[in-house]
């Protein structure tokens, strides 16, 4: 391993567009084949009178057809499986809070790959054997915490398990064992600074932390340039789901300009979520994925919700693997208000363009006299008085600029730090009391 070299696999990162798509047929060919070990999905292939010798190139994709959240549902808890079950070694699943939960069945290839493809996104913003890697994810059937501690360890660093919580014990850690790159949400992030300064902290001073590796919940560049220059940091965006074995889909270079996908892992397809038609280059539509490199449960053309669009042009860094842009939201996350389609990031956005607000903020959903209403609540960085309007004057701009950007007026909350709920994993951001009919 040359600790020099900007590459960790440079055999797969450097390699030209020709030599990815080659790569990607032959690979897509095995895998098709291989799924045909599965009865979902030979039963999915009979149905529709494709045979895995029609898929002759690339294009060929478009014929197969979708795989959903709904099919893993139906065929709980093992029937997308295609390999006997004693050759696997683990599985992942989600909570499963509405019905059966989709459950990932790994080989100890598939879970060598994954490291493999981690550490490769690690190596790529700059970690190396000799630094210090603290893991702030839960650890269990969520994929963040198994998934990054193999990938730190395949990569040589010395790796501290924190695991999620236990935010004052997270900082000890963090001064006392030299802490250079910790992987965390976004909103927990913040979380760590918020107690850091009221611990009389300073980041920049008293840490060693350089590099942040964020992902898990959609965030706004705005989130990640202020969770930057709170911890003094370099914050990298990561995509992952457990569908795809967990995080290292895609991670940002140190460019920070779109997330390079590994296309010997996946290939990457963006359509209108409504048709299902495949979108121009660097138009916005739903993510989907087909694997490369799986043998437990490999996935065709899956759906994952997520809404993204491929970024036009060359990365400066070399790589040719496509970028995505950061996720806006999911297509199941819409708020649909008056009839006009909100996403969460839209109004974060705003907020964290006023340094007078914290990155927490809560968005509440509510109908009165048969008039649906949105109260957005943010907190105030330093608790004042109203003495001379100043919080009348801020809440009646940012009112007018969510206006501006939304398309329909919210009640805006000026509210003190610290007041808003405060959660261990994802952040609740959105709250829909409204009636159900």
């Amino acid at each position: 391993m040359d600790i020099n070299s900007p590459y960790f696999h440079p055999e797969f990162e450097t390699l030209s567009r020709p030599e990815i798509e080659a790569l990607q047929l032959d690979r897509l060919q095995k895998t098709v084949h291989h799924c045909m070990s599965n009865p979902f999905y030979r039963e999915r292939f009979k149905q529709c009178g494709l045979h895995p010798e029609d898929i002759r190139t690339l294009d060929d994709l478009r014929r197969i057809p979708f795989t959903t959240k709904q099919d893993l549902r139906a065929t709980y808890p093992f029937g997308m499986s295609a390999v006997p079950l004693e050759k696997c070694v683990r599985l992942h699943s989600s909570s499963g809070t509405t019905g059966n939960p989709t459950v990932i069945l790994h080989t100890q290839a598939d879970l060598d790959a994954w490291a493999e493809a981690l550490a490769r996104c690690l190596w790529m913003v700059g970690l190396r054997p000799g630094d210090v890697f603290q893991n702030s994810s839960g650890y269990g059937m969520f994929t963040g915490g198994l998934g990054f501690q193999y990938a730190a360890e395949r990569l040589g660093m010395l790796t501290v398990p924190a695991a999620a919580g236990n935010t004052k014990r997270q900082i000890k850690f963090i001064t006392d064992f030299g802490t250079t790159a910790l992987h965390a949400i976004p909103s927990y992030a913040a979380r760590l600074y918020e107690v850091m300064k009221a611990e009389g902290i300073d980041p920049r001073r008293d840490t060693k932390l350089r590099v942040l590796a964020i992902g898990a919940e959609p965030h706004s560049e705005e989130q990640r340039q202020r969770i930057e220059e709170m911890l003094g940091v370099k914050a990298y965006n990561s995509f992952g789901m457990s569908e795809m074995c967990g995080p290292g889909v895609a991670f940002e270079c140190k460019e920070q300009n779109g997330m390079h996908i590994w296309e010997d892992y996946y290939i990457v397809e963006i359509v209108d979520p409504e048709t299902l038609e495949p979108v121009p280059e660097g138009e916005i539509g739903e993510l989907v994925l087909t694997t490369l490199r799986r043998e437990a449960m490999p996935l065709l053309r899956y759906r994952t919700r997520d809404l993204t669009r491929i970024l036009p042009g060359k990365c400066p860094c070399g790589r040719e693997h496509k970028r995505l842009d950061r996720m806006k939201g999911r297509s199941d996350d819409m708020i649909i208000l008056k009839g006009v389609n909100i996403f969460p990031i839209q109004i974060e956005q705003i907020l964290l363009q006023f340094p007078q607000l914290r990155t927490d903020y809560l968005i509440t959903l509510e109908s009165a006299a048969e008039n649906d209403t949105m109260l957005v609540e943010v907190e105030l960085q330093e608790l004042f008085t109203d003495d001379y309007g100043h919080l009348e004057k801020l809440t009646k701009e940012i009112q007018q600029r969510l206006r501006d950007e939304i398309l329909v007026t919210p009640r805006v909350r000026l509210v003190p730090p610290g007041s808003l709920p405060r959660q261990e994993g994802k952040a609740v951001r959105v709250k829909d009391l409204r009636k159900k009919f």
